[in-house]
This record gives C-alpha cells, sequence and structure tokens, in this order.
C-alpha cells in the first residue's frame, strides 16, 4: 500500500492536516518536501471519503534569528525582531519582509495543485485567537519547565516563563526574557547578551504578553496551534523528529499542559545536493520559486512522492538528476498506461503517478499514455539546427500531437533550454561540427572499422530512436570484440571533435540518417593517425551508457 493511503487508512472521522514554516529568507526547494507530501496524505484522506482541511500557516511573529544569518536577505539592524515588522526588501510590493519571502514560496503552491486554507501567525496572535493558550502556558510554566527537563534535559531557569514579548523600547522579540507572571502581565528584560544573533537594548518593564504583544515559544507554540486548529496529521522532518527532540516535547506539552492528543507525526527525510542537507537554515541550493520555474509541476511533485518520507533525497540541477527524474516519470507513467518499461519498477508505479498528477481529478490511465518525448533527446534536438521539433516528435509518436502533448512537449523544450544554458554538465552541451573535426585524426584502425560497420549496419536496419541507435552501438562494438568505451569515444571524435559526450544513441537520433551515415563513413576512411588495434573501456565515459 502506498504511503499515504497506509496514513488515511489509520484515521476515522474529519481530519485537519497542517504544515508551516518560518520565512528566514529565500525558501529553498527543500521546504517543498513536507508541503507535498502534506497535501498527499489530503488527497489519500479525501479520497477515502473523510471530511479533511489542509491548514498551512506562516510563522510571521518568529524573530529575525541565525536562520535569516545564513541567507543573502538578512537585515543587520532588524535582528530580533518580529519578521512581520522588518521592512520587505526594495521594491517589493508586499508590506514586510515576512510577506515578502513568504509569498515568493506561496506561489509556487498552485501551480503543484495544492491550495492549503492560509494562516499567518501574527493574526493569529493580534486577534486574540492565541491568547488563552498563551495563559494557560504561563499558568503552567512549571509543568513545561519540566517537560523540557525530562523529555529532552533542556533546563531553563526556575523563573523562566514559555514566552517572549516585545521590546518596547526597541521592538525586539528575540532578545526578550519574561518573569513573574501575574495573571495579566509580565516583567521582561531586553539582554544583550541572551542570544548570539542580536543583541537587546537593556530595557525593562512590565507588559502584557496578549493580542501580538507577545509569542509563545516554539515547542509550546507548535502544540498550541494543534488545539487551536484541530490539527490530526503533521509530519516534520528527522530533525524535529529525533528522540527526546523538538517533536517530543511538543507532544508532552500537548498532552500534559493542553490536555490534547497530539497529531498523527509523519517523519520525513531532507533533501539533499551534492550530498548536503538542503535548507533555509543552511542557505543552500536553489530557491523553492525558482525551481518550479525549471520543473514541470507534475516533475515536482514526482520528486518527493516517488520515495517514502523516510528515505532521504538527492537532488543536484547541475548534474544528472533533472534528466534521470524526466526518464523515471517518464517510465512510471508508461507503466500506469500497461506500455512495456525496461528495468525494475518501484511498488505501487500507478500510485506514484496518479499523485504526482497536479489534477487529482484527472485519469491516470489516459495521462500516463500520453506522447512524452525523451528529455535527454529533447536536449540534444534542441541543439542541432534545422530540426523542426512538433514534426519530428509527431513522426515519433506516428500520429499527430494532440493539444496536451504539444504542451508537453513546449514546456520540456522549455525546461531543457533552461536546463543547458544554466546547469547542466558540459557533457551535455554538443555541436555537431559541419565538417569532419580535425580530431578525428586521432581515431585508430579499430575505431575506424567500428565506425565503417556501424554505418553498414544502421543503413540495413534503420534505428529511429535512440533506444535502438544505443542497441546498435553496443551490438557493432561486441561484434568487434570492442571496449564500448572505446566505440563511443570514435563516434564522438567523428561528430563532435571530443572524447567525451551525451548518450550517443541519442545523438546519432537526433541527426538526419543521411548525414549521421555519410560522417561515420567519412571519418572510417580519413588518414589513420596510427594502427591501434584497440583500446580500454576507458577511453571514454558516456553518459549513462
Amino acid at each position: 500500500m502506498y504511503w499515504a493511503d497506509e496514513v488515511a487508512a489509520a484515521v476515522e472521522g474529519p481530519q485537519v492536516v497542517n504544515d508551516s514554516k518560518t520565512p528566514s529568507g529565500t525558501v529553498h526547494v527543500g521546504s517543498l518536501r513536507g508541503v507535498v507530501l502534506h497535501d498527499a496524505i489530503r488527497r489519500a484522506v479525501a479520497a477515502r471519503g473523510m471530511e479533511v482541511h489542509f491548514r498551512y500557516g506562516v510563522e510571521d511573529l518568529d524573530p529575525m534569528d541565525s536562520q535569516a544569518l545564513l541567507t543573502p536577505d538578512a537585515v543587520e539592524r532588524a535582528m530580533g525582531m518580529p519578521l512581520t515588522n522588518v521592512p520587505a526588501p526594495e521594491g517589493s510590493p508586499h508590506p514586510n519582509y515576512a510577506r515578502h519571502f513568504a509569498g515568493l514560496f506561496l506561489e509556487t503552491f498552485e501551480g503543484l495543485g495544492i491550495r492549503p486554507e492560509l494562516y499567518w501567525m501574527s493574526e493569529q496572535y493580534r486577534s486574540g485567537a492565541m491568547d488563552p493558550y498563551i495563559a494557560t502556558a504561563l499558568d503552567r510554566a512549571a509543568t513545561i519547565l519540566d517537560i523540557y527537563a525530562t523529555v529532552s534535559t533542556v533546563r531553563h531557569p526556575p523563573d523562566w516563563l514559555p514566552v517572549h514579548v516585545i521590546c518596547e523600547a526597541c521592538g525586539r522579540i528575540g532578545t526578550t526574557h519574561a518573569t513573574q507572571w501575574d495573571g495579566r502581565e509580565v516583567s521582561y528584560e531586553c539582554r544583550p547578551d541572551l542570544v548570539t544573533w542580536a543583541t537587546g537594548c537593556g530595557n525593562n518593564g512590565r507588559v502584557s504578553p496578549f493580542r501580538g504583544q507577545g509569542k509563545l515559544v516554539w515547542n509550546v507554540e507548535w502544540a498550541a496551534r494543534w488545539s487551536l486548529l484541530g490539527v490530526t496529521i503533521e509530519g516534520c522532518g528527522k530533525d524535529l523528529a529525533t528522540r527526546g527532540g523538538s517533536r517530543d516535547r511538543s507532544d508532552a506539552i500537548s498532552v500534559h499542559v493542553f490536555d490534547r492528543d497530539p497529531p498523527i507525526n509523519v517523519p520525513y527525510e531532507f533533501l539533499n545536493i551534492g550530498g548536503r542537507k538542503m535548507a533555509t537554515s543552511k542557505g543552500l541550493g536553489a530557491a523553492a520559486h525558482q525551481m518550479a520555474e525549471l520543473l514541470p509541476p507534475e516533475l515536482m511533485r514526482f520528486l518527493f512522492l516517488r520515495h517514502k518520507p523516510r528515505r532521504a533525497l538527492e537532488f543536484d540541477p547541475g548534474g544528472d538528476t533533472v534528466p534521470g527524474l524526466f526518464d523515471e516519470f517518464d517510465r512510471i507513467a508508461a507503466a500506469t498506461a500497461g506500455l512495456p518499461v525496461r528495468g525494475e519498477l518501484p511498488p505501487d508505479p500507478e500510485r506514484i503517478f496518479r499523485a504526482s498528477l497536479v489534477d487529482p481529478e484527472a485519469d491516470p490511465l489516459v495521462e500516463g499514455a500520453r506522447f512524452r518525448p525523451a528529455f535527454r533527446h529533447l536536449a540534444l534536438l534542441i541543439q542541432v539546427p534545422g530540426v523542426d521539433l512538433p514534426a519530428r516528435m509527431a513522426a515519433e509518436k506516428g500520429a499527430p500531437l494532440d493539444e496536451v502533448e504539444r504542451a508537453i512537449l513546449e514546456r520540456r523544450v522549455a525546461v531543457a533550454r533552461t536546463w543547458l544554458e544554466g546547469f547542466a554538465p558540459d557533457r551535455y552541451r554538443v555541436e555537431v561540427r559541419d565538417a569532419l573535426p580535425a580530431e578525428a585524426a586521432s581515431l585508430d584502425h579499430l575505431q575506424r572499422q567500428y565506425l565503417d560497420a556501424l554505418a553498414g549496419s544502421a543503413e540495413l536496419e534503420r534505428p529511429s530512436s535512440g533506444d535502438a541507435w544505443q542497441d546498435l552501438i553496443f551490438r557493432t562494438a561486441k561484434e568487434l570484440g570492442m571496449p564500448s568505451g572505446h566505440a563511443f569515444s570514435a563516434l564522438y571524435l567523428a561528430f563532435l571533435g571530443r572524447s567525451n559526450g551525451p548518450r550517443a544513441g541519442w545523438l546519432l537520433a537526433s541527426m538526419e540518417d543521411a548525414f549521421g551515415l555519410r560522417r561515420m563513413r567519412e571519418a572510417s576512411t580519413a588518414g589513420v593517425a596510427d594502427t591501434a588495434t584497440g583500446g580500454t573501456a576507458t577511453d571514454v565515459q558516456e553518459d549513462d551508457a
């Protein structure tokens, strides 16, 4: 059973799925994993006929803190101030910093088919909706102190209160230490040394913590929000789900302070780029809104939904991730439509494909059967002058493309161009020489023999696809007892003037047959540089050969 269906099968009655984000700065693509996973759960619950709401919160009363410092967006003079009170970057149409950076992130949701009920924590506090929970937490501060000490061995001073108030003098919330709750007000001190990332002004006084003048500390706020919204399902990243970590503390606070069972937890792993966690707090990776512009929405959903939540994901737009993602999506789509596919499929491929579709009402069988041009093939074709792409794709399909298929082609071409210009490794960038490259003079005797044999076989078999060419390339090399790397090197030297390149089969499939055959024969008969009779498999590393 698909993981989201397992979650849905474990619950009964109306459900509230929740997720949230602090807009500390530019939000990176890894943060979309939680959003997409929670939406998949919402869909799975709805599919079982249960009422379900997906709420998404923006924690905009949080201070500008160390997370913001690790992005390029921090405002030094505003460190410690509520994000909602920090001015937006110059030229922004948004009223404040939080709305600006949250807005960029939230704009990606619609394209992914995700439409949560949005709430802003600043509004929850200022409206008074959080006041009862602030009062309860302050009344039960001793219980919260005990939970911190016993659940995670975090110890605070005996006079500590689980609230930060906004300093009346400097406007900071991240530097205040609250004490002496009397049922109406707390005392506070804006300490210069409370945190390392902001300096308090030294002011002290008494103030009401209600109506947006204060906010609960993170773990207490999380638990209070579950009660406020009636949350029944909320996952979290593995860093929060460690034993004795934030989730354990908030679960205990929910039970012992707010008298409520905590939501079902669905822990999920990080998205890694280059083997490193990609997160706002580390300032790594591509911005979510930029990657949403690069990848089609169904590919973005597929990136996060093809594996179980507890599996770490690798994403590197500068490597082979993007073409590999398209290849795997196309295999899953074909399998859903009952078409033959190569290689082993993951469990529940049809369910993965359905979850990846932007429209939850779309028919997976119809969508899976649509013609999808191979991304690597397109990335080559758009670099070859004079190719009529719509006509070429219609010929490969064997019928005219329908309106949806034309839209798929246009989007993939746009992605391929953007990827080639800004992300792709050099081996994907090709320039097929009009004339035989001078570098072809380095071809040895066996490589020339191979090119002549490949041209002869191709003239008989007429391979038309990248797969067919790739198969013929390997078979011809095997017949001559030639290492495949040496064969690929021969092809790249003959067409590109270098010893490496993209998948050779797709390179040949991108050309007019007459040109390809003529070039191979020309290279096979040009002056021989040496008389070596072999090579090694390490002559070239073809892309995913």
